[in-house]
């Protein structure tokens, strides 16, 4: 119920966003502003957001959570050069399939479901996750997305990758290993802000169904085998084997939420951003979104 529940406020959000697109609220000129906020402002806030609460993970847990985290990533980054080729993918999408391996919905989707089924507690662990996330969807994420210009190579400047995301997370870092305390003040903007980065993103994704044959959605063969892999293949065989080491429920459940929520909007917000193919990254959100309604209850069923 939690699952579903939570489908229907994105869904929702979604909707509104085709149809401020249908009714000419949303432009294209629009939506791309709305992105720039999501990317350069709301998303950051989000990541600080991180290091504004009052507990702390230490000891073992810490140690082991660091380890699983690092192993997931390192799994999915090597997953994310390996599928776009047994997928055969065109040569233009085969950077956004890259970001749509490695990169999920975890920050929208996933903190309320682990909040909402473990408490508050249990984002201590998630928001570990955040800080990898969110370098790497702005260092590597950037780089697979941006388009490759004829005869040019991809641009590998220090603003691409020492960028106002990786400024956040390092922020987050050294606030939360410092102990740093923030003023109020700084704690309300900056969760105002932040509360921004789930309806922006998700009406922006709407808006841009507006323009994609929605029966593409479910006839691109590719993108529905990868969205089975991606939603029901990776987070099982991930979570059988994380079960191995793990006792913690807590620490489990995490972990299958973070493997198992959809493609990221994010992927989206820095198609657009940067050029990249942004229709794909569209149909991989909306399609993956639609089927993780079935496919989070179905993993979870399996292997909690």
């Amino acid at each position: 119920m939690l699952l579903l529940q939570q489908m229907i406020v994105l869904f929702i959000l979604m909707g509104i966003g085709y149809f401020c697109y249908r009714k000419a609220i949303i432009t294209d000129e629009v939506s791309k502003k709305l992105s720039a906020i999501v990317v350069n402002i709301a998303n950051p806030a989000l990541i600080l957001t991180g290091c504004m609460g009052e507990d702390r993970i230490q000891g073992k847990e810490l140690l082991l959570t660091g380890g699983i985290m690092l192993a997931m990533y390192a799994v999915l980054l090597i997953l994310a050069e390996l599928l776009p080729r047994l997928l055969r993918v065109e040569k233009k999408s085969v950077g956004t399939y890259k970001a749509m391996t490695v990169f999920s919905n975890i920050g929208f989707m996933g903190f309320p479901v682990i909040s909402a089924l473990y408490g508050s507690g249990a984002l201590l662990y998630a928001a570990l996750f955040m800080i990898p996330y969110n370098i790497l969807i702005y260092t590597y994420g950037v780089s697979s997305i941006t388009t490759k210009e004829e005869g040019k190579e991809k641009s590998t400047s220090l603003g691409r990758i020492f960028n106002i995301g990786v400024i956040a997370c390092v922020l987050t870092i050294v606030i939360y290993l410092a102990g740093i305390s923030l003023p109020d003040f700084f704690k309300t903007t900056v969760t105002h802000l932040s509360n921004l980065t789930a309806p922006l993103s998700m009406m922006v994704i709407g808006a841009s169904l507006a323009t994609i044959d929605l029966k593409k959605l479910f006839t691109d063969g590719k993108l529905i085998f990868f969205s089975l892999i991606k939603l029901i293949i990776i987070p099982l065989i991930g979570i059988l084997i994380i079960r191995q080491f793990v006792d913690n429920t807590v620490i489990r459940g995490v972990c299958m939420v973070m493997l198992a929520t959809p493609v990221g909007s994010m992927t989206a917000m820095l198609a657009q951003q940067y050029d990249g193919d942004y229709e794909m990254a569209s149909k991989g959100v909306a399609l993956t979104t639609i089927l993780s309604v079935a496919t989070m209850p179905l993993v979870a069923a399996l292997v909690m």
